[in-house]
């Protein structure tokens, strides 16, 4: 018991690191455009970061608990797992690298599980019982690479985790491209923008009552009324937000040719607000659920471990990983995401400071104009893989943006020695995160 509290004090420390490590995410852009102060900056981001705990459900913190079988590691693994990661955190922060929390998280767990199966197997196969039926397993079977999605779904695993190293920061690029160069015609005096954003909201308005989840379908409705159940269930939250973003973004569009300089300068500073906002909002339901995943792995584990019926657990212990494959639907005490959602808000209230110079003047020159465009794009990918249950880097994924906005003025305009050390940090950091993690799998394997 000892040993799980030392896991989830040192997972919520992880995750407050995570918040100041990542600051730089939402606010770089706003206080390069000097939207805000610093201060006022990251007082806006920590407060939509934990308002992310009514918005968000518990898809990436499910893949997240999934990266090792719970039923084969121990307590230990994820210890290690989670120092490694705290270690890498600190390094890249001091050194002003805007590196992957989420993805020091997955390599550090993946990396511990490796050494531990390679402590326990060796390099060999070995069986394993699962319902009274023995399968073989190899050593590297321990971490779920790769795992097909249910009814054509999206897979999972590690190798879906590090596709996204790439797709995640493109997708973010090609967004924001495309918002630029959606915001560059609309300023123009022309009817064609004009038809093309009224086509877009018509769009975007029968596309998200398209995903809303009816009341008859709410498995815990909030309120005895219908209708405050059906607009706080937190999947329409989420869709509610896509709609806004993209229908107040039009609206500007479709007055935008009517304004000057100034004017449009004044509104798209506003505007920005709402898209730093909407990034905030991402950045803390898709990063507070990796720690989440982490802790819930960690109780997994020790009801694995000592045998314990989890009925006969505190309350606050009760924790069920859903299996899909036999129709087990998973259960999270509410102190778990609260206490995420709180330790994220209270480190982006810390600031990141050497990461929002990286952020927000050594890819491009950034204005309220590339501010809108990188902050939204941002804001909707980190939506749509959110829906996917894909863990993917906060980091990445405005950092793509942020190339993506530099993109429309000229190739030259983004500075790619910059950008290139970026993807270096990117790449090495799931490799340097695990060999981390395996060493000190095998030195705290000497004490516990």
């Amino acid at each position: 018991m000892t040993l799980l509290i030392v896991i989830i004090v040192l997972a919520l420390i992880f995750d407050y690191i995570n918040g100041f490590h990542d600051a730089a995410n939402a606010i770089a852009t706003v206080v390069a455009t000097k939207v805000l102060t610093p201060f006022q900056a990251v007082i806006w981001a920590a407060f939509f970061n934990f308002l992310a705990y009514w918005v968000f459900g518990l898809g990436v913190a499910n893949t997240v608990a999934k990266t090792a079988e719970t039923s084969e590691i121990n307590l230990t693994v994820i210890l290690a797992g989670v120092i490694a990661a705290i270690v890498w955190n600190l390094i890249t922060w001091w050194q002003g690298i805007p590196s992957s929390s989420s993805h020091t998280l997955i390599g550090g767990f993946a990396g511990a599980a490796l050494a531990h199966a390679i402590v326990v197997h060796g390099f060999g196969d070995y069986m394993v019982l699962e319902e009274g039926v023995a399968h073989t397993r190899h050593w590297y079977n321990i971490v779920s690479w790769y795992k097909a999605g249910k009814d054509g779904g999206m897979p999972s695993g590690v190798f879906i985790i590090v596709a996204f190293i790439v797709l995640a920061p493109l997708l973010g690029a090609l967004i924001s491209y495309l918002i630029s160069i959606w915001l560059l015609n609309a300023s123009k005096k022309s009817i064609f923008p004009k038809i093309f954003t009224l086509s877009l909201m018509v769009l975007t308005i029968w596309f998200v009552q398209g995903q809303m989840v009816n009341y008859a379908d709410i498995e815990k409705p909030r309120f005895d009324s219908h209708f405050w159940s059906f607009v706080f269930e937190s999947h329409n939250i989420k869709w509610f937000l896509v709609a806004f973003i993209i229908l107040t973004v039009s609206l500007f569009c479709l007055i935008f040719s009517s304004l000057n300089l100034h004017q449009a300068t004044a509104w798209l500073k506003k505007m920005q607000l709402l898209s730093s906002a909407a990034f905030s909002l991402g950045h803390g339901g898709n990063d507070s659920q990796k720690v989440m995943g982490i802790i819930a792995a960690a109780v997994a584990v020790y009801i694995n471990t000592t045998g314990a019926d989890i009925f006969t657990l505190p309350e606050w212990l009760q924790v069920v990983l859903p299996n899909e494959d036999k129709g087990i639907k998973g259960a999270m005490p509410g102190w778990i995401p609260l206490a995420c959602y709180t330790a994220i808000a209270v480190g982006t209230l810390s600031g990141g400071w050497k990461i929002v110079k990286t952020m927000g003047s050594k890819i491009t020159k950034v204005t309220s104009f590339e501010g809108v465009a990188a902050e939204t794009a941002g804001a909707l990918t980190l939506y749509f893989t959110e829906h996917f249950k894909v863990p993917v880097s906060t980091t990445h994924t405005i950092t793509g943006s942020i190339i993506g906005v530099g993109l429309t003025k000229r190739v030259s305009a983004v500075r790619w020695g910059m950008t290139v050390s970026l993807l270096w940090a990117w790449v090495l950091t799931i490799p340097i995160s695990a060999i981390l993690a395996g060493l000190v799998y095998y030195a705290l394997s000497l004490f516990l």
